[in-house]
């Protein structure tokens, strides 16, 4: 069974995981049919449209 002979020091922990920190969040863009923002690559919550077309109906 593999085991580490030294301690790893909390320092070169951190540096390893700090690329994961990194990530941002989605950004948000203009509905082309409502003009609300909205998140790229999904349907738009208050129109219902996605690529020109009405996916789901929204009261």
């Amino acid at each position: 069974m593999a085991v580490p002979k030294r301690k790893i020091s909390k320092a070169r922990r951190d540096k390893r995981r700090a690329s994961n920190i990194k990530m941002t969040a989605p950004n948000f863009v203009e509905c082309p049919q409502c003009h609300e923002p909205m998140m790229s690559h999904r349907v738009c919550p208050s129109c219902g449209y996605y690529k020109g077309e009405q996916v789901i109906s929204v009261e």
